[in-house]
């Protein structure tokens, strides 16, 4: 796991008794709704070794009482049981809130609004009575190095952390005419209302091959334009110009998604509702008449793949470590590259 920066991961554990009440799903949306993008949801019938990893620091502690039983408490309670797994993604930190939310492990210490204190049924006090360990339905990691840890031991030693997962990442370029018109922030807004989670917001002054690697495609079809000069077109609108590039996270079919939302190409037959459709002021026909590109504010990548080429576009590919996905409470943090 050596590269994976997980002070912005952290693993969720719901728990056998979180599973045999039918509470996994409803645990996991309360862990999204407080702003965290949960993915990677794994269903696990528990083996032995991974209970006892998992309790490793209560099983090593020489100072607890109950040290004589609590192997056999934690058999009793995980081996051969269903576990469901998740990871959560956030920025620095995500381990902490991550824990208030979950709430005490005293369920009956668990203030309202958290987890514990909400959905369970159970108490410390309960379960030291009748020799187990008590029922509080979920953990999360304690820290970078714990989840490091759970990772290993619950979705295992062999298998990588996707931190480029492009399935669920849309690169969007708000262009030179959405700067020039103070819109950029309309525009991520737009994005961030229809659910996507907006992050790594950075303002670029595009260099000539940024512009000609993300309109590939118009160079290599220029004959559709025997009227147009495309590189020429490209330059002037781009070259030396000022654009703003974010990551959308959503769930896998986020670019199909994020297409619908901003529109037609041509704003005069973008639907009232989308980006384009609401904020433009361009036509292809002014355009061609002027042999110029359409100004229509924003692209969004078309799928998985255009994603990983344009986060390679504009972002670089040794900025690889901006692609894991943030918590959807993080604020714009905006730097400037040129």
């Amino acid at each position: 796991m050596d590269g994976v920066d997980f002070d912005r991961w952290a693993v969720i554990l719901c728990k056998p008794d979180a599973v045999a009440r039918g509470l996994t799903a409803r645990i996991l949306e309360m862990v999204t709704a407080a702003g965290f993008t949960v993915t990677d949801r794994m269903d696990v019938i528990a083996e032995p070794w991974q209970a006892h990893v998992a309790y490793r620091d209560m099983l090593a502690d020489t100072g607890r009482r109950d040290m004589r039983d609590l192997p056999a408490y934690i058999d009793a309670a995980y081996a051969g049981k269903p576990v469901t797994l998740a990871l959560a993604h956030g920025e620095p930190g995500i381990h902490a809130r991550l824990r208030q939310l979950i709430g005490h492990t005293d369920p009956t210490r668990a203030v309202a609004g958290t987890i514990r204190g909400d959905l369970s049924d159970d108490s410390l006090a309960v379960a030291r009575k009748e020799n187990r360990l008590v029922r509080n339905l979920v953990h999360t990691s304690d820290d970078p190095e714990g989840a490091r840890r759970e990772y290993g031991t619950w979705y295992g030693p062999g298998r990588r952390l996707q931190i480029n997962d492009f399935d669920r990442c849309s690169v969007v370029l708000c262009k030179p005419d959405a700067v020039a018109r103070g819109l950029v922030d309309a525009v991520l807004d737009r994005i961030a209302a229809a659910g996507a989670t907006i992050a790594n917001r950075i303002d670029v002054t595009v260099q000539p091959w940024q512009a000609h690697v993300h309109y590939w495609d118009l160079l290599v079809d220029a004959d559709y334009f025997p009227d147009r000069d495309i590189p020429t077109c490209l330059d002037d609108a781009y070259a030396g110009k000022q654009v703003t590039v974010a990551l959308a996270y959503g769930e896998p079919g986020i670019h199909g998604r994020l297409r619908q939302l901003i529109g037609h190409f041509d704003p005069t037959r973008a639907a009232a509702g989308t980006i384009r459709g609401d904020l433009g002021n361009d036509s292809l026909d002014a355009a061609l008449e002027q042999k110029r590109l359409v100004h229509n504010l924003v692209h969004t990548s078309d799928d998985a793949d255009a994603a990983r080429r344009d986060f390679g576009t504009w972002y670089g590919a040794r900025r690889r470590r901006l692609l894991t996905a943030p918590s959807a409470d993080v604020p714009l943090q905006p730097t400037r590259t040129h």
